[in-house]
């Protein structure tokens, strides 16, 4: 049995098949992990989606923003922008029933007996993993309610730019949310700029990559997360795998085997 995680595929279907030929996924013995952004931008997000629904037994998923917005398109909440490749999805006849699926998946994941977890942006510096896994659940519990619609309404926006934990409401919803899905660069404390998207070598003033905070309370837990092309697969920190390699940008679809930590490339 085998664990293989990837990075973010944004309808980049194709590189993905390849990569499970050639590692020789087994799908009664093999799990997928997917850091999430399984859809927009690239060439076949229908075909993503419902691929990955059918081996939905043998995959762990993660939300990422794109997943997020799509689902709040889908509900009628946000009209798609001009870059966005959505509308075979939402004309899809099996639209309905992709959406809920993906609804259902989580902000993070948590494996105790491999000892990794893995979102989509990060985890940042005041939350440790148990935190974390907490503030996720919120979500996901609200992904799943009645209040699902006043979620999406209101999830996007840059403020508050810091978590407080007396934060109540959609306050809360976004922060919690733009952590999980849309971080980059913090603070020490946490704080979000969330309007820059360099490289980790062109942080702003005061800024630095989540995952490079001395005193980040995760530093001991090994995290694997996508969202950051720019980072080109390069984290540079202990316990960090950075997997989205930009494929929809030109760059390859990277797959780490948890198992040996071995990495594998594909390009579109």
């Amino acid at each position: 049995m085998a664990t293989y995680a990837v990075g973010d595929l944004q309808g980049c279907l194709e590189p993905l098949k390849k990569l499970l030929e050639r590692v020789k996924f087994d799908p009664l013995n093999d799990r997928l992990w997917l850091v999430g952004d399984l859809i927009n931008r690239g060439p076949e997000s229908l075909n993503c989606l419902r691929f990955l629904y059918q081996m939905r037994d043998n995959i762990d998923c993660v939300l990422g923003n794109h997943d997020l917005h799509l689902i709040a398109i889908a509900r009628g909440h946000r009209k798609p922008s001009r870059s966005d490749t959505l509308d075979e999805i939402l004309n899809a006849p099996d639209c309905e029933e992709l959406i809920h699926w993906l609804r259902h998946q989580p902000l993070i994941h948590h494996d105790a007996q491999l000892g990794y977890s893995m979102v989509h942006a990060g985890i940042p510096p005041q939350w440790s993993l148990d935190e974390a896994r907490g503030y996720a659940d919120e979500i996901q519990s609200v992904l799943h309610s009645d209040n699902l619609d006043e979620f999406l309404i209101n999830m996007y926006g840059n403020t508050p730019a810091a978590w407080d934990k007396h934060l109540t409401g959609t306050d809360r919803w976004r922060c919690i949310t733009n952590y999980f899905t849309r971080m980059r660069f913090c603070r020490a404390d946490g704080t979000l700029n969330l309007e820059h998207k360099g490289s980790a070598n062109d942080a702003p003033v005061g800024y630095a990559p989540w995952f490079t905070h001395a005193e980040r309370k995760t530093r001991n837990d090994r995290i694997v997360f996508g969202h950051w092309a720019a980072l080109e697969g390069k984290a540079n920190t202990a316990n960090v795998y950075a997997l989205d390699t930009g494929c929809v940008w030109g760059g390859p679809l990277t797959m780490m085997r948890i198992d040996d930590l071995q990495f594998f490339e594909q390009r579109l």
